[in-house]
């Protein structure tokens, strides 16, 4: 999208990307117990911290106990119960591999389903449950942390947050201002400003909260934002339960329209297996790079398209031959089913008007064979994790049907040195 996006959706593209995309061979390096892997990482961290990177900020996608396809929408809206999908032999199959109930990926214990709340309990239980699938963990964050900073003068803060992980209009809506919110309360403890940058490390879903910010950061006012604006005040206004939102909003809307959320600090976004949705402000972010498990399969020369045969994928997905099925399939028209209450509804419906313009079966079976995996705007590395299983296939909740590899601690030194040589070598 380009600069004055105005929230508009990304259009899936199957031209040529050219020389925005990069390919790459995932090589794991050093074991990160080793002296090796500590200095190269160190190494990294230094040049990190002169390009003026002050805080890194990791925000996991969605996994533990939730719709991480989104094909509840199409269920709900869909019709497919009602028999769309007639006519398309095979297609029932690969439904029951993006259904919640019959994907094969681990339930939350106790039944804990989003909304997450960003605080340790819920952290502790993702970290005890998947792991590093799709998860940035406690542990790999502090790891980070203590590797990257071993040589600088000014420690890099690094900090994990966990959004909402409601994975529909509102969740998202509302996760980008919450984490405007905390942005701005990080530049203001750790006095950041002009020349300062944050990080943001992104994975799956919560790539789309990122598109809102940039959006939202975006310079000057825009019919887009004050319409954002106007649905989220009217649900709080009639939604009591969401406490201060609305006089928050209000005092983060007078800081976005004056410039002075970030005090002059750039923000700088890295996404790992984002689907294709929501479109990017250029102006409201600095640098921009997205980051897909992709393995060149098609043998029309299009090596930067996915290898997307709907629906007979199916019986390629669990052994995860074409790299990551989330970020292929989880495009526009799909999501989680939509808010209980009425107000709710009523809000991600006047969402859904002004960010996406598909809806229902039809339409996401349009999107998803377009093929797309590179974003309309940023750098994107098209990278093959090696994580595809020869034979008998693989646990899901290990794969994640290709949505797992970028958060390992075994990739943690490939993706940061990527991150360096990509975005930030000339140390600008």
């Amino acid at each position: 999208m380009p600069t004055g996006n105005n929230f508009q959706h990304q259009t899936y593209s199957r031209a040529d990307p050219g020389e925005r995309a990069a390919y790459r061979e995932f090589t794991a390096g050093a074991p990160p117990d080793s002296l090796a892997w500590q200095d190269e990482m160190a190494r990294l961290g230094d040049q990190l911290a002169k390009a003026g990177v002050r805080v890194v900020l990791f925000m996991h996608g969605m996994h533990l106990g939730s719709d991480l396809f989104g094909a509840q929408r199409l269920d709900e809206v869909g019709g497919l119960k009602r028999g769309y999908s007639r006519g398309i032999p095979g297609m029932e199959a690969l439904l029951a591999l993006l259904r919640e109930e019959t994907n094969g990926l681990a339930a939350a214990q106790g039944g804990k389903k989003p909304p997450f709340s960003d605080e340790a309990e819920t952290k502790g239980l993702l970290d005890k449950q998947i792991g590093e699938a799709c998860n940035f963990t406690d542990n790999s964050v502090e790891l980070f942390r203590k590797a990257v900073n071993r040589h600088v003068s000014r420690p890099i803060v690094c900090l994990r947050h966990l959004w909402s992980s409601e994975h529909h209009h509102l969740g998202r809506a509302q996760a980008a201002w919450r984490l405007l919110e905390r942005l701005r309360t990080i530049c203001a403890d750790q006095k950041l400003g002009q020349g300062d940058r944050l990080l943001v490390q992104v994975h799956s879903h919560a790539g789309q909260v990122l598109a809102l910010v940039s959006n939202l950061l975006a310079p000057g006012s825009s019919s887009g934002q004050e319409t954002y604006f106007q649905i989220l005040k009217s649900y709080y206004e009639r939604t009591p339960a969401e406490g201060d939102g609305e006089n928050a909003l209000h005092q983060l809307e007078g800081q976005i329209k004056t410039g002075n959320v970030l005090n002059g600090a750039v923000l700088d976004v890295v996404t790992f297996g984002t689907p294709v949705r929501y479109g990017w402000d250029t102006s409201g972010v600095g640098k921009l790079l997205h980051v897909v498990n992709h393995r060149v399969m098609r043998t029309d020369g299009k090596r930067w398209l996915a290898k997307m045969d709907l629906p007979q994928i199916t019986m390629e997905m669990p052994l995860v031959w074409g790299g990551d099925y989330v970020q292929q399939l989880a495009v526009a028209g799909s999501d989680a089913p939509t808010p209980a209450s009425p107000e709710g509804q009523a809000a991600n419906k006047a969402l859904w008007e002004l960010l996406e313009p598909w809806d229902g079966f039809e339409r996401w079976l349009e999107c998803a064979r377009k093929s797309v995996r590179c974003p309309n705007d940023g750098l994107c590395l098209l990278v093959d994790y090696k994580d595809a299983f020869t034979s008998g296939g693989g646990n899901p909740r290990d794969h994640c049907y290709g949505h797992a590899p970028y958060t390992r601690t075994t990739a943690m030194l490939f993706n940061t040195m990527e991150i360096v040589q990509t975005l930030y070598f000339s140390g600008t």
